[in-house]
């Protein structure tokens, strides 16, 4: 499998490259030069597999060559055998067309340890075969950095700087980055919002002597690792539910654009997905773009769902690549323009080929409280902030009866105690492993929005660990 960069000025590369790389050369995302494809009976062989299993057999297409089959299962296998649900991303029905995957049973109680618990293991495979190191720099709107550095603490081939919004995350969410004490690991805390983060990032990638100083890398959803690492979790509810045989909707709370890209691309595998909904909260880019054809920037608004606290979501250039029949220079020219101008210019053929499968849903924080507490009260379910904006998103455009719809837990409750309790009364508990959590000395530093200054303390980390 060779990848290609969404705007077209990049060594092509093959996967273990473009996990090294993250972030491609000329500021695109690296995408698989051409989709793998299951036929309907491929697809039914894959039914009943464990997880794990299921993963190894999806990913490796994406993988290619650059790991070894047997290898990949092993990793995979060890990726996902300390989650503390014995089905790892359990199915529950909330109503006759609705069920929920909770993806929130890994090491940090987040849907991104999904990803990052298998891509901890593809670093390690990959950095020892060639015998170098790495630095992984990302921004993280709460839950990213906190898997992340879960996957990396004490690696010896690995240093790890994550950058989140000073005072924007949740408690639990700071905590679970700022007490790992391990030596390979900086928690970078910037005065700004999330879209600042993660413009640092790029720009620390797009600084080219820094980057090859340090050996950059990423583990947040620009690297296209992370996107394959996501695709087994859709794949394995649409067969619990019939597929191929039976079509399944998808409805994904939703960022950085990165989670419900992997629904899309279990569709392009072959998968009968009927309909993609787009949760978005008061930070309405996404919903503003599938309803209206509004692309347009506006100030990042703190939320009761802060990982969704984001008006840049990097991912959507991946889905516009496709969109734009893979044109690169159109692409490239189309992101340029929208981080120039705040506002990015759509043809209205392009848009409505988006429509046809994405459909957006907005949820302001009221919505949210109201939609917890009728959740819990009338099936019991207590689900986080986030997953409650997937919730109501698939209640309000459920597809034709028959089509099973999937909305996405992607975080366990107790990740967000303070807005659990203010609407049903009591607090969460977290699971007794992270149950010291609160008493744990916390290590980051707080820097201004200031490029310089990010480089510092990355080059910091890097040369204490060389």
């Amino acid at each position: 499998m060779r990848y290609i960069s969404t705007r077209g000025h990049a060594p092509v590369r093959d996967f273990a490259g473009v996990l090294l790389a993250g972030l491609a050369e000329d500021g695109g995302l690296y995408v698989p030069e051409t989709w793998p494809h299951f036929s309907p009976a491929d697809w039914r062989a894959l039914r009943g597999l464990p997880y794990h299993a299921l993963a190894a057999h999806l990913i490796q297409p994406f993988v290619g060559d650059a790991i070894e089959t047997a290898r990949l299962a092993a990793l995979c296998r060890d990726a996902y055998a300390g989650f503390g649900h014995p089905a790892v991303v359990p199915l529950v029905q909330l109503d006759t067309g609705l069920c929920v995957q909770e993806l929130f049973h890994g090491p940090t109680l987040s849907f991104k340890d999904m990803a990052l618990q298998l891509l901890g293991r593809l670093f390690d495979h990959v950095l020892a075969a060639r015998d170098t190191r790495v630095t992984i720099v990302g921004a993280t709107s709460g839950d990213t950095g906190s898997a992340a550095i879960e996957a990396c603490a004490g690696r010896e081939r690995i240093d790890v700087a994550f950058l989140h919004p000073h005072n924007r995350i949740s408690d639990v969410q700071r905590r679970q980055m700022t007490t790992v004490a391990a030596p390979n690991i900086a928690n970078i805390a910037i005065e700004g919002t999330f879209d600042d983060c993660q413009d640092l990032v790029k720009a620390m990638f797009a600084d080219a002597p820094f980057r090859q100083e340090l050996q950059l890398s990423a583990m947040n959803s620009i690297n296209w690792a992370r996107i394959a690492a996501q695709v087994p979790y859709y794949a394995a509810a649409a067969l619990a539910l019939g597929a191929p045989d039976r079509e399944v909707a998808f409805s994904v709370p939703t960022g950085n654009f990165g989670n419900v890209l992997a629904a899309w691309v279990v569709r392009r595998m072959g998968l009968p997905v009927a309909r993609l909904i787009v949760g978005s909260n008061r930070n309405d880019i996404l919903s503003r773009f599938l309803q209206s054809n509004d692309m347009s920037i506006a100030p990042v608004e703190p939320s009761l769902s802060p990982s969704m606290d984001i008006q840049i979501s990097s991912n959507f250039e991946r889905l516009l690549f496709e969109l734009m029949d893979r044109d690169a220079a159109a692409t490239g020219a189309t992101m340029r323009e929208f981080r120039r101008a705040g506002r990015m210019h759509v043809l209205d053929a392009v848009w409505h080929r988006c429509r046809t499968l994405f459909h957006g849903f907005r949820l302001d924080d009221a919505g949210i409280e109201a939609t917890i507490a009728r959740v819990h009260e009338t099936t019991g379910y207590l689900a986080d902030p986030h997953t409650a904006v997937g919730i109501a998103a698939a209640e309000a455009h459920l597809p034709a009866r028959g089509v099973m719809t999937v909305a996405m837990a992607t975080a366990h409750p107790a990740k967000f105690p303070d807005a659990i309790e203010r609407v049903i009364g009591k607090r969460p508990h977290l699971p007794p492993r992270l149950g010291d959590l609160v008493d744990q000395p916390e290590h980051l530093t707080v820097l201004p929005n200031d490029l310089p200054a990010v480089e510092a303390q990355v080059r910091a980390l890097a040369r204490r660990n060389a």
